[in-house]
């Protein structure tokens, strides 16, 4: 295995493993609730390391290969989605109309469900929760997210050696 391809098999790991489990600290520690676009960034980041993963044990040289460029790919298309995703945050473009809910517990009577959904919060997907120098999660996913994968596609040899 080249240098190159060694290095993007690490990229297609490290950068949505820590943009996934950035996402995760903002959930969890810092009590800041996925939207609807949100959960969709984070599916192609879980799909690449995954592959990135599985790209570590098999010892066929193209099926690696290939494993990363579709980890690669997967970055990038979470990229898009939160480009997407921030021109709904920047009011560029509409976004979907539904909305996320917090709400957790199932059961119970037809007062005590009604009474969770109304209690719940609803977190929007066209109002950011959190951003820094007037860049959100979504941006920063996307700034981040497009350039790696088009370095880990470019670090990629082509054809054969």
């Amino acid at each position: 295995m080249t240098n190159q391809t060694h290095l993007a098999r690490w990229i297609a790991l490290l950068v949505p493993l820590a943009l996934f489990g950035g996402a995760l600290g903002f959930q969890y520690i810092g009590g800041l609730y996925p939207c609807e676009m949100c959960w969709w960034q984070r599916y192609p980041h879980i799909v690449a390391i995954l592959l990135a993963l599985v790209a570590f044990i098999f010892p066929d040289r193209r099926f690696r290969k290939a494993l990363i460029a579709f980890a690669g790919v997967s970055i990038i298309v979470s990229g898009l989605i939160g480009v997407y995703h921030a021109g709904v945050e920047y009011h560029w473009w509409e976004g979907i109309t539904a909305c996320s809910s917090t709400m957790s517990g199932h059961g119970g009577s037809a007062s005590d469900m009604l009474a969770r959904i109304m209690k719940a919060p609803v977190v929007r997907c066209d109002v950011p929760q959190w951003t820094l120098f007037g860049i959100s999660l979504a941006g920063f996913n996307a700034l981040i997210s497009i350039p790696a994968g088009l370095i880990v596609l470019a670090l990629l040899p082509k054809g054969r050696r």
